[in-house]
Order: structure tokens, then sequence, then C-alpha cells
């Protein structure tokens, strides 16, 4: 499981946020603070791998937490969480090694797909060892999450999510019988999905030739999105 802080100084806004936090597979909220000084008193106590921070807090700003926390060794994440959208504190956060930048007011589909982005970014980094560019380009391409295109007519919302998981946590090309052996789905509906995501830009497509002289398409989470 990985544990998140939520650090928001609206106690309202805060409770929100974790019970999203708590919907989402794989997160578990390890506490909440309404301001840096608590903030950060829970980093020491608790065990954190994930804070969601808020820019706005009474006694100092986000930004300052998170460089107390990169001054103190601490190895935790941050995603700033935050009404703030000016560049100059979108560039700061981004200095201050924040991960990612939510900004206010989000959905819950906004927020989930922040977390699976950094939990697709922590499976990445799991495997250890050296990168080659791919690896690199999959590791900073895992920190980027969209929204799930519109889907058509005769689309299920359930197996387009279910379709997008696996592809982002492949660790190369899939085909479509790859792809329907991960999901259990059919072959065709597989490669149904698969075209509709190369459509709206969210996997690249790539041939590979074997023997036969016929080249199976296989398709990539695009990692620039």
């Amino acid at each position: 499981m990985i544990e998140v802080l939520v650090v928001d100084d609206d106690a309202r806004v805060a409770d929100v946020n974790a019970a999203y936090v708590a919907k989402v597979p794989g997160f578990r909220v390890a506490g909440k603070a309404h301001s840096a000084a608590e903030a950060l008193e829970r980093i020491e106590e608790l065990a954190v791998d994930l804070v969601l921070l808020d820019h706005y807090l009474p006694d100092e700003t986000g930004l300052s937490v998170a460089r107390t926390v990169r001054e103190r060794g601490h190895q935790i994440d941050v995603i700033m969480v935050t009404a703030a959208r000016d560049v100059a504190t979108v560039q700061a956060a981004m200095r201050h090694g924040a991960l990612q930048y939510l900004v206010k007011p989000f959905s819950f589909a906004g927020l989930r797909g922040k977390l699976e982005a950094y939990a697709a970014l922590r499976r990445t980094l799991d495997g250890g060892g050296e990168a080659e560019q791919t690896e690199v380009d999959r590791i900073f391409g895992a920190l980027s999450a969209t929204p799930a295109p519109e889907l058509p007519k005769g689309h299920s919302p359930t197996t387009a999510e279910l379709v997008r998981r696996a592809m982002m946590g492949a660790e190369g090309p899939l085909s479509a019988q790859d792809l329907a052996d991960r999901t259990r789905l059919s072959r065709q509906t597989a490669q149904r999905y698969l075209k509709l995501l190369e459509r709206t830009g969210r996997v690249r497509l790539s041939l590979k030739y074997g023997d036969t002289g016929r080249p199976e398409h296989r398709y990539e989470w695009a990692t620039s999105l």
C-alpha cells in the first residue's frame, strides 16, 4: 500500500481529498494535517510515501514544506493539490521536486489519474538496475496522466479503464493478443479498444516483422502525454 498524507488548511477539503484517496486501489490515508507545522510533524511520526500538499497553509506555504522535507532528507514524494495556478508557483513546485500539480477544483477522476500515474511510476522504479532510453521515457511518461477520452457509442467505460490500466502497467509494447491475455478480453475487443487509444493519441503503434513477412501490430502507452 502507498501511504498518503493529506495536507489542506480546510479540514472539510482534507476530508474530501482523503475520501478520494481511500477509493483508489493501492493507496491508504496515513494521516491528515491542516498547517505546515502539523504536516512536518506527521511526516516525522508516520511512514509516509506520498504527500498531497496544499500551497496555501496558515503558517507557511506548501512550497516551504516541500523544501523542508528535502532538506531533512526524507524520501517522500509530493503532489501539489492547490488553487495556486500562477506560473511562478508551478515552476517553484517543479524545482522543489513536486511530481505532479493538480489545480483546484478537481474531480475524483482528476485525482485518481494523478495517483494512478504515480503508482505506475513506483512500479517502474521498483525494478531498479540501469535504464535504457525507452525505460527512461517510461519513467518520465508515468508522471503524465490524462483523462480518458469520451467513449464512442458501443464502448464500455469499465472495459476502457481495464485496457488503460493494462497498457500503463505494461513493461513494453503489447499486441492485441497480449492485451487480451492480460485482461481476459477477446482479441477482437482488445483490438477495438487499442485502435481507439491509438486514434486519441494514448498509445503508439509500431510494427514488428517476423519470418512470415506479415508485421505484427504492437502498441505502447504514449509516454509523451
